[in-house]
């Protein structure tokens, strides 16, 4: 037989192979749609906090895809509002909650000490980690997430946020949510802007990725190196139902940070206040 003798029902068989190629080829394409939604929001001043952070190689951008697109129903956060202000206190979780949020890790030097502290106390903080950071230590935030902790968005390389693109908005956070989702199996909810500078572009992106806007309430200054007991007079001055209070696990020399920490968090339950984190369903 002659190769161009082909019987008919081997013909209709390839040609129903032919085109369930084409349609799974279709599907490929078009499962990994990129959307931009924004909304208007405002632009309040904030204060600024940390060092800045020396940019690497970052992963490729992360989608604004619809955060239910692909995850269980039990892991469909409601879509955040657009913001004009961040979140500066949390007074909602009750009279004797205060939150512990550290920023710019994980760093394996300074980390897992403040992790085996928080342990040892059964408490639970936020961590806003950068993603080049997070990129070299997926082990960390595996950790982080197993104790219990928020683990959130602290930008890529910890740039000035309202001196950025919304492109470059996208870049900072988008890549480190895909860092922290290929780690820990789901998208952060929070973010934090470096150095508390936030703008409209950052409020409707971080939005549009799922994810609320956190500053702080009290600020110990701790990046400055200022010592060990000034730390812990300003954490046990500014403690009160609600407050954020904000340190650093990375960034720099965090041993102060983490001296302190083993001062002020059980001086704080002894004074009967219960740190905690915010949970979004």
């Amino acid at each position: 037989m002659k190769h161009d003798q082909i019987p008919a029902e081997r013909r209709t068989l390839l040609r129903l192979a032919l085109a369930l190629g084409v349609a799974t080829a279709v599907n490929t394409v078009a499962a990994d749609p990129a959307g931009t939604p924004a909304r208007p929001g405002g632009e309040p001043p904030a204060p600024a906090s940390g060092p800045p952070a020396a940019a690497r190689a970052r992963p490729g951008t992360y989608r604004l895809r619809p955060m239910t697109s692909t995850t269980p129903p039990r892991f469909r956060p409601a879509a955040p509002p657009v913001r004009t202000r961040p979140f500066e206190e949390l007074p909602e979780l009750g009279d004797d909650a205060m939150v512990l949020s550290f920023d710019d890790g994980p760093d394996p030097r300074y980390t897992p000490d403040i992790l085996a502290i928080l342990r040892r106390y059964d408490v639970r903080a936020m961590f806003f980690v950068c993603g080049e950071m997070a990129a070299d230590n997926p082990g960390l935030l595996r950790e982080m997430a197993d104790d219990g902790h928020v683990v959130g968005n602290h930008s890529w390389s910890h740039p000035l946020i309202p001196k950025l693109s919304r492109g470059g908005i996208v870049d900072e956070l988008g890549s480190t949510s895909e860092v922290i989702e290929k780690a820990l199996g789901a998208p952060p909810l929070w973010y934090r802007a470096p150095y508390g500078a936030w703008n409209r572009n950052s409020f409707e992106i971080g939005a549009a990725m799922g994810m609320e806007p956190m500053a702080w309430t009290v600020d110990t200054l701790d990046w400055t190196t200022p010592g060990t007991d000034t730390i812990v007079r300003r954490v046990r001055k500014g403690a009160a139902p609600g407050v954020v209070v904000l340190s650093h696990d990375a960034g720099g020399n965090r041993s102060q940070s983490v001296a302190a920490l083993r001062r002020y968090l059980p001086a704080l339950i002894e004074r009967g206040y219960r740190p905690t984190v915010p949970y979004r369903s």
